[in-house]
Protein backbone atom coordinates (compact mmCIF):
# COMPACT_ATOMS: atom_id res chain seq x y z
CA UNK A 1 0.00 0.00 0.00
CA UNK A 2 1.56 3.45 -0.77
CA UNK A 3 0.91 5.96 1.68
CA UNK A 4 0.44 9.51 1.86
CA UNK A 5 -0.59 12.15 4.53
CA UNK A 6 -1.67 15.97 5.29
CA UNK A 7 -0.03 17.44 8.33
CA UNK A 8 -0.26 20.25 10.38
CA UNK A 9 -1.89 21.72 13.11
CA UNK A 10 -5.04 21.99 13.58
CA UNK A 11 -5.46 19.44 11.12
CA UNK A 12 -8.92 18.18 11.97
CA UNK A 13 -10.87 19.41 9.48
CA UNK A 14 -8.37 19.46 6.41
CA UNK A 15 -10.41 19.11 2.77
CA UNK A 16 -7.32 17.01 1.79
CA UNK A 17 -7.95 13.25 2.48
CA UNK A 18 -10.94 14.20 0.81
CA UNK A 19 -9.58 15.65 -2.78
CA UNK A 20 -6.97 13.25 -2.78
CA UNK A 21 -9.16 9.71 -2.19
CA UNK A 22 -11.38 11.00 -4.42
CA UNK A 23 -8.49 11.43 -7.34
CA UNK A 24 -7.32 7.52 -5.88
CA UNK A 25 -10.82 6.80 -6.63
CA UNK A 26 -11.01 8.30 -10.14
CA UNK A 27 -7.87 6.78 -11.31
CA UNK A 28 -8.86 3.54 -10.45
CA UNK A 29 -5.66 2.94 -7.61
CA UNK A 30 -7.61 3.27 -4.73
CA UNK A 31 -7.09 -0.28 -3.49
CA UNK A 32 -3.20 0.54 -3.67
CA UNK A 33 -3.03 4.26 -2.27
CA UNK A 34 -4.06 5.54 0.84
CA UNK A 35 -4.37 9.24 2.00
CA UNK A 36 -4.50 10.22 6.01
CA UNK A 37 -4.32 12.80 8.36
CA UNK A 38 -1.92 13.47 11.12
CA UNK A 39 -1.47 16.46 13.37
CA UNK A 40 1.85 17.55 13.13
CA UNK A 41 3.37 20.33 14.98
CA UNK A 42 6.71 22.12 13.75
CA UNK A 43 8.71 20.76 16.27
CA UNK A 44 7.48 17.03 15.60
CA UNK A 45 8.00 17.39 11.23
CA UNK A 46 11.60 16.11 11.48
CA UNK A 47 11.40 12.62 13.25
CA UNK A 48 7.53 12.36 11.06
CA UNK A 49 9.57 12.46 8.41
CA UNK A 50 12.77 10.30 9.72
CA UNK A 51 9.71 7.76 9.93
CA UNK A 52 8.91 7.71 6.63
CA UNK A 53 9.49 4.52 5.29
CA UNK A 54 9.09 3.38 1.41
CA UNK A 55 5.65 2.84 1.59
CA UNK A 56 5.10 6.82 1.93
CA UNK A 57 5.12 8.41 -1.66
CA UNK A 58 4.41 12.05 -0.21
CA UNK A 59 2.92 14.13 2.29
CA UNK A 60 0.88 17.43 1.89
CA UNK A 61 2.18 20.81 4.79
CA UNK A 62 -0.21 23.07 5.98
CA UNK A 63 0.47 25.16 9.19
CA UNK A 64 3.04 25.76 10.70
CA UNK A 65 4.97 23.15 8.76
CA UNK A 66 5.37 25.57 5.08
CA UNK A 67 8.81 27.46 6.49
CA UNK A 68 10.61 24.68 8.23
CA UNK A 69 10.36 21.74 5.90
CA UNK A 70 12.89 23.73 3.92
CA UNK A 71 15.24 22.80 5.84
CA UNK A 72 13.94 19.42 6.61
CA UNK A 73 14.54 18.59 2.47
CA UNK A 74 17.10 16.93 0.23
CA UNK A 75 16.53 19.31 -2.66
CA UNK A 76 13.96 21.84 -2.82
CA UNK A 77 12.24 23.28 -5.98
CA UNK A 78 12.58 27.07 -7.26
CA UNK A 79 9.03 28.29 -6.68
CA UNK A 80 9.40 26.84 -2.74
CA UNK A 81 12.88 28.55 -2.41
CA UNK A 82 11.73 31.97 -3.77
CA UNK A 83 8.29 32.49 -1.72
CA UNK A 84 9.67 31.05 1.45
CA UNK A 85 8.00 27.84 2.02
CA UNK A 86 6.85 24.18 0.83
CA UNK A 87 3.78 22.87 1.33
CA UNK A 88 4.24 18.91 -0.42
CA UNK A 89 7.27 16.46 0.29
CA UNK A 90 7.95 13.74 -2.05
CA UNK A 91 9.99 11.04 -1.57
CA UNK A 92 11.87 9.57 -4.18
CA UNK A 93 14.52 7.02 -3.94
CA UNK A 94 15.47 8.04 -0.39
CA UNK A 95 15.61 11.36 -1.25
CA UNK A 96 12.99 14.43 0.32
CA UNK A 97 11.69 16.88 -2.57
CA UNK A 98 10.29 19.65 -1.37
CA UNK A 99 7.75 21.84 -3.74
CA UNK A 100 5.29 24.67 -3.56
CA UNK A 101 2.02 23.71 -5.11
CA UNK A 102 0.21 26.96 -3.52
CA UNK A 103 1.57 29.31 -6.41
CA UNK A 104 0.07 27.00 -9.05
CA UNK A 105 -3.03 26.49 -7.30
CA UNK A 106 -3.67 30.14 -6.55
CA UNK A 107 -2.68 31.16 -10.48
CA UNK A 108 -5.03 28.25 -11.97
CA UNK A 109 -7.65 29.21 -9.90
CA UNK A 110 -7.66 32.73 -11.19
CA UNK A 111 -7.03 31.31 -14.80
CA UNK A 112 -10.83 29.66 -14.63
CA UNK A 113 -12.16 32.74 -13.35
CA UNK A 114 -11.51 34.15 -16.50
CA UNK A 115 -8.45 36.43 -14.61
CA UNK A 116 -6.03 35.64 -17.21
CA UNK A 117 -4.34 38.91 -16.50
CA UNK A 118 -3.20 40.96 -13.71
CA UNK A 119 -1.23 44.05 -14.06
CA UNK A 120 -1.86 45.22 -10.48
CA UNK A 121 -3.18 43.53 -7.15
CA UNK A 122 -3.27 44.53 -3.80
CA UNK A 123 -2.87 41.61 -1.13
CA UNK A 124 -4.17 41.28 2.13
CA UNK A 125 -1.69 40.01 4.73
CA UNK A 126 1.80 39.10 4.48
CA UNK A 127 2.01 35.49 5.65
CA UNK A 128 3.00 32.56 3.67
CA UNK A 129 -0.09 32.27 1.48
CA UNK A 130 0.77 36.02 0.68
CA UNK A 131 3.42 35.73 -0.57
CA UNK A 132 2.93 32.38 -2.83
CA UNK A 133 -0.08 34.91 -3.83
CA UNK A 134 2.78 37.19 -4.44
CA UNK A 135 4.57 34.91 -6.98
CA UNK A 136 1.23 34.21 -8.94
CA UNK A 137 0.38 37.43 -9.35
CA UNK A 138 3.68 37.86 -11.16
CA UNK A 139 2.90 35.05 -12.94
CA UNK A 140 0.22 36.53 -14.32
CA UNK A 141 1.06 39.84 -15.17
CA UNK A 142 2.25 42.11 -12.16
CA UNK A 143 5.72 42.59 -12.58
CA UNK A 144 6.19 46.10 -12.82
CA UNK A 145 7.53 48.18 -9.72
CA UNK A 146 5.15 49.05 -7.74
CA UNK A 147 2.56 46.73 -9.34
CA UNK A 148 1.60 45.06 -6.21
CA UNK A 149 0.90 46.57 -2.46
CA UNK A 150 1.12 44.29 0.28
CA UNK A 151 -1.42 45.40 3.28
CA UNK A 152 -0.30 44.71 6.98
CA UNK A 153 -2.14 44.72 10.01
CA UNK A 154 1.55 45.11 11.52
CA UNK A 155 3.96 46.39 9.63
CA UNK A 156 6.92 45.09 12.12
CA UNK A 157 5.87 41.76 11.28
CA UNK A 158 6.33 41.87 7.36
CA UNK A 159 9.70 40.72 7.10
CA UNK A 160 9.08 37.21 5.68
CA UNK A 161 7.15 38.49 2.66
CA UNK A 162 9.66 41.36 2.22
CA UNK A 163 12.28 38.56 2.02
CA UNK A 164 10.41 36.62 -0.30
CA UNK A 165 9.31 39.67 -2.63
CA UNK A 166 13.24 40.36 -2.94
CA UNK A 167 13.46 36.76 -3.96
CA UNK A 168 11.05 37.45 -6.75
CA UNK A 169 12.78 40.34 -7.59
CA UNK A 170 9.45 42.48 -7.09
CA UNK A 171 9.35 45.88 -5.67
CA UNK A 172 6.05 45.76 -3.85
CA UNK A 173 4.53 48.29 -1.71
CA UNK A 174 4.32 47.62 2.29
CA UNK A 175 1.41 49.84 3.86
CA UNK A 176 -0.85 49.17 6.90
CA UNK A 177 -4.35 47.68 6.28
CA UNK A 178 -6.03 50.38 8.18
CA UNK A 179 -5.27 52.38 4.79
CA UNK A 180 -6.88 49.84 2.31
CA UNK A 181 -9.45 52.57 0.90
CA UNK A 182 -6.47 53.90 -0.76
CA UNK A 183 -5.23 50.86 -2.12
CA UNK A 184 -8.05 49.68 -4.68
CA UNK A 185 -7.58 51.06 -7.96
CA UNK A 186 -6.38 47.79 -9.02
CA UNK A 187 -7.23 44.76 -11.23
CA UNK A 188 -7.42 42.35 -8.26
CA UNK A 189 -7.62 42.34 -4.85
CA UNK A 190 -6.39 39.18 -2.55
CA UNK A 191 -7.44 38.95 0.80
CA UNK A 192 -5.30 36.04 2.59
CA UNK A 193 -6.31 37.01 6.26
CA UNK A 194 -8.51 34.87 8.62
CA UNK A 195 -11.97 34.50 7.87
CA UNK A 196 -13.71 37.42 9.22
CA UNK A 197 -10.53 39.96 9.46
CA UNK A 198 -11.30 41.73 6.26
CA UNK A 199 -15.31 42.27 6.76
CA UNK A 200 -14.48 45.94 7.79
CA UNK A 201 -13.57 46.70 4.18
CA UNK A 202 -16.09 45.06 2.17
CA UNK A 203 -18.00 47.73 1.77
CA UNK A 204 -15.35 49.67 -0.09
CA UNK A 205 -14.17 46.56 -1.57
CA UNK A 206 -17.03 45.90 -3.29
CA UNK A 207 -17.47 49.39 -3.98
CA UNK A 208 -14.28 49.68 -5.90
CA UNK A 209 -15.40 47.12 -8.50
CA UNK A 210 -12.04 45.32 -8.64
CA UNK A 211 -11.91 41.41 -8.95
CA UNK A 212 -11.49 39.64 -5.62
CA UNK A 213 -9.76 36.25 -4.54
CA UNK A 214 -10.17 35.22 -0.87
CA UNK A 215 -8.51 32.42 0.38
CA UNK A 216 -10.81 31.62 2.88
CA UNK A 217 -12.98 28.63 1.35
CA UNK A 218 -15.10 27.69 4.83
CA UNK A 219 -17.33 29.30 5.58
CA UNK A 220 -18.44 30.55 2.21
CA UNK A 221 -18.95 33.16 1.08
CA UNK A 222 -17.34 35.69 3.31
CA UNK A 223 -18.77 38.98 3.91
CA UNK A 224 -16.11 40.09 1.75
CA UNK A 225 -16.82 37.84 -1.22
CA UNK A 226 -20.40 37.69 -0.77
CA UNK A 227 -20.12 42.08 -1.03
CA UNK A 228 -17.92 42.03 -4.02
CA UNK A 229 -20.23 39.24 -5.83
CA UNK A 230 -23.52 41.51 -5.11
CA UNK A 231 -21.94 44.69 -6.87
CA UNK A 232 -20.88 42.07 -9.99
CA UNK A 233 -17.37 41.83 -9.39
CA UNK A 234 -15.55 38.48 -10.27
CA UNK A 235 -15.08 36.77 -6.84
CA UNK A 236 -12.82 33.50 -6.86
CA UNK A 237 -12.86 32.09 -2.85
CA UNK A 238 -10.63 29.69 -1.58
CA UNK A 239 -11.49 26.34 -2.80
CA UNK A 240 -10.34 26.49 -6.40
CA UNK A 241 -7.16 27.31 -5.30
CA UNK A 242 -6.82 24.20 -2.64
CA UNK A 243 -8.61 22.17 -5.78
CA UNK A 244 -5.58 22.75 -7.98
CA UNK A 245 -2.47 22.94 -5.45
CA UNK A 246 -3.76 19.53 -4.32
CA UNK A 247 -4.33 18.55 -7.91
CA UNK A 248 -0.26 19.14 -8.76
CA UNK A 249 0.71 17.56 -5.45
CA UNK A 250 -1.56 14.44 -6.58
CA UNK A 251 0.22 14.28 -9.57
CA UNK A 252 3.66 14.81 -7.77
CA UNK A 253 3.03 11.95 -5.82
CA UNK A 254 1.52 9.45 -8.09
CA UNK A 255 3.10 10.33 -11.57
CA UNK A 256 -0.54 10.32 -12.93
CA UNK A 257 -2.65 13.16 -14.44
CA UNK A 258 -5.13 14.46 -11.49
CA UNK A 259 -8.73 14.06 -12.21
CA UNK A 260 -9.36 17.42 -11.32
CA UNK A 261 -13.78 17.40 -11.87
CA UNK A 262 -13.77 14.54 -9.99
CA UNK A 263 -11.64 15.79 -6.80
CA UNK A 264 -13.91 18.96 -7.22
CA UNK A 265 -16.94 17.10 -6.91
CA UNK A 266 -16.24 15.64 -3.77
CA UNK A 267 -14.90 18.31 -2.50
CA UNK A 268 -18.32 20.28 -3.42
CA UNK A 269 -19.61 17.72 -1.59
CA UNK A 270 -17.80 17.58 1.49
CA UNK A 271 -18.01 21.14 1.74
CA UNK A 272 -21.90 21.31 1.42
CA UNK A 273 -21.93 18.17 4.18
CA UNK A 274 -20.34 20.27 6.29
CA UNK A 275 -22.53 23.93 5.76
CA UNK A 276 -25.47 21.78 6.36
CA UNK A 277 -24.37 21.07 10.18
CA UNK A 278 -24.02 16.94 9.35
CA UNK A 279 -21.29 16.32 10.84
CA UNK A 280 -20.23 12.74 10.91
CA UNK A 281 -17.74 11.39 8.72
CA UNK A 282 -18.32 10.52 5.10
Amino acid sequence: MRRAAVLGSPIAHSLSPVLHTAGYTALGIADRWHYGRHECAEEGLAAFLDGCDDSWAGLSLTMPLKRVALSLADEVEETAVAVGGANTIVFDRGRRHAYNTDVAGITEALREAGLHRVRTATILGAGATAASALAAVRRLGATEPGAVTVLARDLARTGGLAEAAERLSAKVALAPLADIEEHLGVDLVVSTVPAGAADRWAPAVAASGTAVFDVVYAPWPTALGAAAAAAGAVVVGGFPMLLHQAAVQLTLMTGRAAPVEAMRAAGEAELARRASGNNLEP
